[in-house]
């Protein structure tokens, strides 16, 4: 089996969850390699996690200008590392900047690029990919037919698995293009205490039918009881409720998480593009002939501002 590169996405000296998916989905089709870059001091706990999930060996490659730069300085590692191992595929997390990052490399490399997969398989030739298109009403199998497999991989695509490997850390020195945007200032972003929106296990939107800024109390209240995080629909983000970077959708953000909870969303094509792939969907909503319903696990007809409170008491029993 090939050498699968997998890039390590991280964050104050931590490995985000998609990471570990990806390394646990990489087993399945060659020997995972974990690509760690712009880590710092931290980068040894980062490889030792890596490879606790499968990575064989671990590359790290370190500098200024993984932080001054915007970009490029992934993809010129992530392309010489590539090169370099002879790789079989490069996996990468399906986020704005993954993707960037793995449309590059792909042009560097000359090879075919799949994005936004939600599964993978050792197939004759390469991996398979398996993708939700067309608003998610189908499912497809892909496969790259020309050079090195590039494929992004949506959040919440696999459980990540443990299986611990050597983890063999292998310092690279990278020859930076320097044709790069430069970061001129940074403006932390003030943290909700929720989880990442396209990285967590449950969702929680409000659409329409909170009525205002306001309503999304109750929404809020039940996704701090479940340790979600908080979605909204465009009708909502356009109403000005709630923040753009919250908004699920064909043009927000695509979520894949276990469960997904509608609250007051009517379920038009536009949203359910950027939630149709969620393991378990529910629906509540005043209208019994809402499009929504017809994707829900469950659904139940009622006022959300009545059952959401109902729902979070319940939650917070059980928890306690």
């Amino acid at each position: 089996m090939g050498e699968i590169l997998v890039l390590v996405d991280h964050a104050d000296g931590v490995v985000r969850k998609p990471a570990l998916e990806l390394l646990t989905l990489a087993r399945r089709i060659g020997e995972p390699s974990a690509v760690v870059l712009g880590a710092g001091s931290a980068a040894a706990d980062i490889a030792a996690k890596a490879g606790e999930f499968g990575a064989a060996k671990v590359y790290v490659a370190d500098g200024a200008e993984f932080a001054d730069q915007l970009v490029v300085p992934k993809v010129d590692a992530l392309t010489q590392i590539a090169k370099a191992a002879g790789a079989a595929a490069v996996l990468v997390t399906s986020s704005g900047e993954g993707k960037e990052v793995a449309a590059r490399v792909a042009l560097r490399l000359e090879s075919g690029i799949i994005t936004d997969a939600v599964d993978l398989e050792a197939g004759d030739g390469g991996p398979v990919a398996t993708q939700s298109v067309f608003a998610a009403s189908f499912q497809v199998k892909s496969k790259v037919s020309h050079g090195t497999p590039v494929i992004t991989v949506k959040p919440n695509s696999t459980s990540p698995e443990a299986a611990p490997a050597a983890g063999a850390v292998e310092n690279v020195a990278v020859e930076f293009t320097g044709k790069a945007a430069k970061v001129v200032s940074r403006t932390p972003r003030v943290s909700s205490g929720r989880p990442e929106l396209t990285e967590a296990a449950i969702v929680v939107s409000g659409g329409r039918g909170v009525g205002a800024a306001e309503g999304f109390g109750v929404v809020e209240e039940l996704a701090d009881s479940l340790g979600a995080a908080v979605g909204a629909s465009r009708a909502a983000v356009d109403a000005g409720w709630y923040p753009h970077t919250n908004q699920v959708g064909q043009t927000g953000k695509q979520v894949s998480p276990q469960l997904y909870v509608a609250a007051g969303i009517s379920g038009a094509i536009q949203h359910r593009a950027g939630m149709q792939t969620s393991k378990t969907i529910v629906a509540i909503n005043k209208d019994p002939e809402a499009p929504i319903f017809e994707l829900v696990d469950y659904g139940v007809v009622g006022d959300l501002f009545t059952v959401l409170p109902q729902l979070t008491a319940e939650v917070k029993a059980r928890k306690g």
